[in-house]
């Protein structure tokens, strides 16, 4: 007797269909899955994301950044007037010398030998006027008795008049090489700190040499003078009777204090900037001559501005720029005008509205119109974009 399996058989194909058929099914779902999440992937990195910030309005008293360099308050640079040896040297660099203290001596033999030349000149005329004097006085005595004529009397009192005018040459050229003598003594013009020495015991020395070195610097620094460049823009916050506080890299976190002085009162064409000047006490002798200094200079806040980090700016054709988000998270550019330029921040006066979001660090191709997402900083500092 046969047997029949034939509804087995397509039970089991039945079945095998079905599973085939679900297999398809969760291949495609699964593919249809993942070719979402790629494009998701893709348009996160297609649409960039961008950190904002929101710009501040200007308050209170705010100040700018300069560069400044320091002087001594009164700097000689001395040279010598007379030529010689150098003999001798008393004083070195860091001294602290008196007015009129010796700091060198020259040895000038040509000038001694000069100086015994109009001695002796000097003892000559001296000698020839006594004479001259005595021949006079006769030769009057000749003419009240009509001994000699009045034209050889006359011509005896000039001789005697000469003579006298020959005594004071001589006596002037023996003062002017007596002051010269004195200069032989370098000496200290004021009380200040000997800054710098530039000869040495032996030196060959060459009066008024045109652009020889001065043989010692005598500064003051019991104050000193700030100057500092104020670009033209800023001119305005330079008045009267102002203070600004100035740091010097080798005292790290102490701030001195500058008066003003003065200020050229005309811009410099070259650098388009004033010239300030201020004075600063240092009476330990903390700051030093021709050091660089960071001046703090008070600016008086403006209300019509606002402040950005310089971050923020885009240097284009167009001239300075930054990138607003709108509440659709589209870019737009917007000219901007810098009222101030404070080095790390910038102050706008024309571009921006309070309460713009503006882009920090925008990359070069962000352009007009871009579609962005915001990035958001989590608790640990890492951005998210949202």
């Amino acid at each position: 007797m046969t047997t029949t399996r034939t509804p087995s058989l397509g039970r089991a194909v039945r079945i095998g269909l079905g599973l085939a058929l679900l297999a398809t099914i969760a291949g495609i779902s699964v593919r249809a899955y993942d070719y979402r999440r790629v494009v998701q992937w893709t348009d996160a990195q297609v649409t960039p994301s961008v950190q904002l910030i929101v710009p501040e309005a200007a308050h209170g008293q705010q100040s700018m950044t300069l560069p400044g360099h320091l002087d001594a308050w009164i700097s000689a640079p001395i040279h010598a007037r007379v030529s010689g040896y150098l003999k001798s040297w008393s004083r070195d660099i860091g001294s602290q010398v008196a007015a009129g203290q010796s700091l060198a001596e020259i040895d000038t033999p040509e000038l001694d030998q000069q100086f015994e030349q109009a001695k002796a000149s000097l003892a000559r005329a001296q000698a020839n006027a006594r004479l001259a004097a005595l021949t006079d006085k006769r030769w009057k005595n000749l003419l009240a008795s009509n001994s000699v004529s009045k034209q050889e009397a006359d011509e005896k009192a000039g001789e005697a008049e000469v003579a006298q005018a020959n005594v004071l040459g001589a006596q002037a050229e023996v003062d002017r090489i007596a002051a010269l003598e004195a200069f032989k003594h370098i000496a200290a013009p004021f009380a200040g700190t000997l800054t710098a020495r530039n000869t040495d015991i032996g030196d060959l020395i060459s009066a008024n040499g045109e652009g020889s070195a001065a043989l010692f610097t005598v500064s003051d620094t019991t104050r000193m003078r700030l100057y500092v460049e104020v670009p033209q823009g800023y001119a305005d916050a330079i008045r009267p009777d102002m203070s600004v506080q100035l740091d010097v890299p080798d005292h790290p976190g102490v701030r001195f204090t500058g008066h003003l002085i003065g200020n050229s009162g005309a811009v410099n064409p070259a650098s388009g900037s004033l010239l300030a000047q201020f004075e600063v006490d240092n009476p330990k002798g903390e700051l030093l001559p021709g050091a660089y200094a960071e001046v703090h200079l008070p600016m008086a806040a403006d209300q019509h501005t606002l402040t950005v980090p310089a971050t923020t700016l885009i240097f284009r054709a167009q001239g300075p720029q930054v990138a607003v988000v709108g509440a659709d998270r589209r870019i737009v550019l917007r000219d901007v005008h810098i009222a101030m330029d404070l080095g790390d921040r910038l102050r706008i006066d024309q571009g921006l509205k309070p309460g713009d979001r503006v882009v920090n660090h925008p990359s070069d191709s962000l352009a007009q119109g871009d579609t962005v997402q915001i990035a958001r900083a989590d608790g640990d500092g890492a951005s998210r974009a949202e």
